[in-house]
């Protein structure tokens, strides 16, 4: 036990990364190995609250019934497509990102549009002044029609003007700004962020209206305060993109109520976050034709297929180990393809430093992109270009095979509806049929490398003929 005073208090000390608890302070804590992460903290008796779930006797599973529940439909068919279908009553919604990704923005757009077709919104902000709020909602085109803004960090002043609005959605920006004065904690320590989160999270079932409340994030990217605070919360959203990049993506990593697969993709401009209809057709935009070391990949976001340029540049080393970079892809992949590359195809990548990018900001991670990313590493080493309108898609394995991929189909469509004309695929998928697309099955990574590359030969006389 830790020390206690007359009062019943008691002092301990809790780690300000991962929420691990212990009776002294220590340097580095045992749990997330994090240095200097224990703070003193003061934990009084609870006290009683007006705002508790009321207590349900134990029920048969056969006996309970089962109350279809509507969906608040969001106006943003991206945002909707990420929840599932809509917002459910009483759940919990946390969005996070980094500083200026444009949580704020969101959240403003989406209040106002809901405000207008479904009623009163309260957006709670321990951020920012109403003012300040107003300056961006004319920025944005927003009227605030319905949209009531409070600016305040007090957890039970925040309630108990809830209690008297009764909205049909809150915004809480951010949760690590407010704090309840029952405790003796700053705010956004690992005691305030979860007993806010626990009482908003209380009122929120209790009421039956959605909260959508957003966070800061760690230099790692993962969402600040203790691991808890996900497992709090319904659903956990995480607003991602690359600083030099307008392109926005809405993850779901967590959802009890729906697809955790799905991403909605918004551009960045001076009226805020505008959806992107055509994803495909945006990323290749800027694309060049008959590009060395660049290939095209039709992957699978959820329910969404979506194609993505790769790019990849070898270059000798300076330096006694060559460096591999990975942007966009998942650095073990990249390793395990440049060892196939090299054991099974004889590609002399050892003083060689690899580059492998996915352009937009964007960021591939199954399995299906393989093939992508050994053409694009294959044409870079042999300086020879691959067809503009071709694509890949296949899984390598370690023997330097070709393995199936799921919703092949859904991925030919894809490429057809954009103009491609030939896609190279695993032997397994070779019985599909596509009337607007050649389809090129290829049983291992050099049968694959061999058809994708242009010749030498055959792209000097291709520029003859076009001189």
């Amino acid at each position: 036990m830790g020390k206690s005073d007359k009062s019943g208090a008691k002092t301990i000390f809790v780690c300000q990364n991962c929420g691990k608890e212990s009776l002294k302070w220590q340097g580095r804590c045992p749990n997330c190995k994090q240095w200097n992460t224990f703070v003193e903290t003061r934990i009084t008796a609870s006290k009683t609250t007006s705002y508790v779930l009321p207590l349900n006797p134990p029920q048969e599973l056969s006996q309970v019934a089962a109350e279809a529940l509507d969906r608040i439909p969001v106006p943003l068919t991206e945002f909707n497509r990420v929840l599932g279908g809509g917002l459910v009553p009483g759940s919990v919604v946390l969005i996070a990102g980094d500083p200026g990704i444009g949580k704020s923005t969101l959240l403003l757009q989406v209040t106002a549009l809901i405000a207008q077709t479904m009623g009163r919104v309260v957006y709670v902000s321990g951020e920012e002044t109403p003012h300040q709020i107003k300056l961006r909602s004319g920025r944005l085109g927003v009227v605030g029609e319905g949209l009531f803004l409070l600016a305040e960090t007090n957890l039970e002043i925040i309630l108990n003007q809830l209690e008297e609005l009764s909205p049909r959605l809150v915004v809480i920006d951010s949760i690590q700004t407010i704090y309840s004065p029952e405790m003796d904690t700053a705010s956004g320590s690992i005691t305030q962020v979860r007993e806010c989160t626990l009482r908003l999270m209380r009122w929120a079932k209790l009421s039956g209206v959605p909260l959508l409340v957003t966070g800061h994030v760690t230099k790692d990217g993962a969402i600040a305060g203790p691991r808890v605070l996900e497992h709090i919360v319904d659903v956990v959203l995480y607003l991602e993109g690359e600083s030099f990049s307008s392109y926005r993506l809405l993850r779901s990593v967590k959802n009890r109520f729906g697809s955790t697969n799905e991403v909605g993709i918004f551009e960045m401009k001076t009226e805020g976050l505008v959806e992107v209809a055509n994803p495909s057709l945006a990323f290749l935009s800027s694309r060049q034709t008959e590009a060395v070391g660049s290939v095209v990949v039709p992957t699978v976001e959820g329910s969404r297929p979506l194609l993505v340029e790769i790019q990849a540049l070898t270059s000798l080393t300076s330096f006694g180990l060559p460096r591999r970079t990975a942007n966009g892809v998942d650095f073990g992949r990249l390793l395990l393809i440049i060892a196939v590359l090299s054991r099974r195809i004889r590609l002399r990548l050892g003083n060689q430093d690899v580059i492998v990018n996915v352009t937009g900001g964007l960021r591939v991670g199954e399995p299906a992109a393989d093939l992508g990313i050994a053409l694009a590493i294959a044409s870079s080493f042999s300086d020879r270009e691959i067809a503009s309108d071709l694509v890949a898609v296949g899984e390598i394995g370690l023997s330097g095979e070709l393995r199936a991929v799921s919703q092949l189909e859904r991925r030919v469509a894809e490429a057809a509806r954009l103009g491609f004309k030939h896609c190279i695929v695993p032997r397994a998928g070779s019985k599909l049929k596509s009337e607007s697309l050649e389809l090129i099955p290829a049983g291992t990574l050099k049968e694959a490398i061999s058809r994708g590359l242009v010749k030498t030969s055959q792209r000097r006389r291709e520029a003859k003929d076009t001189q």
